[in-house]
């Protein structure tokens, strides 16, 4: 009977998590560290960790499903389980909670980002692995998050849909629009659990506001430059170097042509010089070339078709 109310107030939960305007607060996930005090309780007293089905197994209860629920709600099921069992008298029972130290948890993003698939979020240092759980007041797991585990996933592609961002947990959709992240506004940045999926969607065109530095974006790309006309033993011999290949997110075709040192000099060598760009679409494996005249390319600068943004891997 216990377990069916604690079924029907996980339910609750996830109706009310559901909800258009209501805030997330820091859920619990497989693997946190909980503390529970119980004065004259001593037995089921300590440190316990939630196991990998979202349990958290306390001595003489049974298993008590917390996943994707706030400590204050965990503390509350831990206290009508020992009620009851007929441990202790509600009058007389006291129950503390206190998370010390949150897990990391293996998200799914799948959609509009540069390296789809499974991600970790909220790692541990090594030090971290191997010390003891110590209660810190005010700790969070603020690695643990919608943005961080978009990042982590190679961050948003030119073409996505950042206002119309999806979690789904539990089988539950909500939706977050994470514009502000580029206009500067306030938005919502969901805290994760264990097997939450994050989904991008593809906008239906590139958007240029969103292929600059942010939160959710690369910070920048490495690409991959000749600028020989006759072979060379070493790229260093023409002057490139790591600068000429790493970029800030957002850089043009004609930025690394000009920083791989392939506009100006003499007019012999330079009177009908071309460049051209090879990218490879990750989700295809299709590769496509733009061969483009330097000085088209510099006087036509703007356009995204003669001149569009690089990409990771790009090569010139």
């Amino acid at each position: 009977m216990l377990i069916s109310r604690i079924g029907r107030n996980l339910i609750l939960l996830l109706g009310l998590w559901a909800g258009s305007g209501a805030a997330m607060a820091l859920p619990l996930s497989a693997g946190d560290r909980l503390k529970v005090s119980i004065p004259e309780g001593e037995e089921f007293s300590g440190i316990f960790e939630v196991n990998l089905d979202g349990q958290l197994e306390l001595p003489y209860l049974e298993p008590i499903p917390v996943a994707g629920l706030e400590p204050s709600r965990a503390r509350e099921l831990i206290h009508a389980a020992l009620v009851s069992g007929g441990f202790f008298q509600p009058s007389f029972l006291t129950v503390g909670l206190n998370v010390v130290q949150w897990a990391p948890v293996q998200v799914f993003v799948s959609g509009a980002t540069f390296q789809p698939g499974r991600v970790l979020i909220n790692e541990w240092t090594d030090a971290e692995q191997t010390q003891s759980p110590v209660q810190q007041g005010g700790q969070g797991p603020y690695d643990r998050s919608l943005t961080t585990a978009i990042r982590q996933a190679g961050g948003v592609r030119p073409t996505a849909d950042v206002g119309a961002v999806e979690l789904v947990r539990h089988g539950v959709r909500r939706r977050f629009d994470l514009t502000g992240l580029f206009t500067g506004e306030p938005v919502e940045d969901a805290p994760l659990i264990a097997g939450d999926q994050v989904l991008v969607p593809e906008g239906e065109r590139l958007n240029p506001a969103i292929v600059r530095p942010s939160q959710i974006t690369p910070v920048g790309v490495k690409i991959f430059i000749s600028n020989l006309t006759v072979p060379a033993a070493g790229n260093a011999i023409a002057a490139i170097g790591r600068d000429a290949t790493s970029f800030p997110y957002g850089s043009r075709f004609s930025q690394a042509v000009v920083s791989g040192n392939c506009a100006g000099g003499t007019t012999l060598t330079n009177a009908s010089r071309r460049a051209v760009l090879v990218s490879t679409d990750i989700e295809t494996g299709r590769t496509t070339t733009l061969d483009k005249g330097v000085e088209e390319l510099l006087r036509r600068s703007s356009d995204q078709a003669s001149n569009p943004y690089l990409m990771p891997n790009d090569a010139i």
